[in-house]
């Protein structure tokens, strides 16, 4: 089904499904800007690396927001893990949350791994979700049980490191765009660039584990004319 182009594209001098395609291939998979400027050549689509940075962060913010207006399912389950990353130097701490379907729920960089920091990290959850957990699942990290207490959440809380893979293993895609992106630069620009990366990622996050060839095609299709809703632009260029 075609899809008018979005007037937020409007005195651009490429047309929305060319600037869409670039944002998705950028987020969707671990590619350098690059890479992407060199794939959109190959179609006769001639652009700077800068350009596709600029089209990322501007339509990007828009598109990851318009999918969390959307508000995908999430289950009620929250894992929750922290993962060391060097910006700069110096080391901090990547918090996510995500629930038992692998859905990316928020990620929070801060440099401490503490209660402070645990207590943040839930009350950005609560207050984004509007509900509290039914079970939480986390490590043995005792700032998680100390900032629930805090908070007075009477949710059941799972402590056991081998329960929590859900969380650890969604940090394989931020360590990949990591090392695409020779490092990153600054907390904001971790926070700014997952902001983003996240919710698209849940949008194509379609379980192909769990579903028969016939049915991830059409959750597939499915997921793409999503994007083309939320983009205002169709995927392909």
């Amino acid at each position: 089904m075609a899809t008018r182009s979005d007037p937020m594209y409007a005195g651009y001098r490429h047309p929305g499904d060319v600037i869409s395609y670039a944002v998705h291939l950028y987020y969707r998979f671990p590619l350098s800007l690059r890479m992407v400027e060199e794939m959109l050549a190959l179609r006769g689509i001639v652009v700077s690396h800068e350009t596709v940075r600029q089209w990322a962060r501007k339509f990007g913010q828009v598109i990851a927001n318009r999918i969390r207006q959307r508000r995908l399912a999430q289950g009620d389950k929250w894992h929750l893990d922290e993962v060391v990353i060097s910006i700069a130097g110096a080391k901090h701490y990547l918090w996510r949350a995500v629930d038992q379907d692998g859905f990316v729920l928020d990620v929070l960089v801060q440099r401490r791994r503490n209660k402070r920091a645990a207590k943040r990290l839930l009350r950005k959850l609560l207050k984004k979700q509007a509900r509290a957990p039914r079970v939480l699942m986390t490590d043995k990290l005792k700032s998680y049980a100390a900032a629930k207490k805090d908070l007075k959440l009477r949710c059941e809380h799972r402590q056991h490191k081998g329960l929590n893979n859900r969380a650890e293993n969604s940090h394989q895609p931020t360590r990949r765009r990591e090392r695409q992106m020779k490092r990153y630069k600054s907390p904001q620009q971790v926070q700014r660039f997952l902001a983003i990366h996240d919710p698209i990622a849940n949008l194509f996050h379609l379980r192909r584990d769990h579903r028969t060839a016939a049915e991830y095609r059409a959750a597939r299709a499915q997921a793409f004319q999503a994007w083309a809703d939320v983009a205002g632009a169709r995927l392909a260029a």
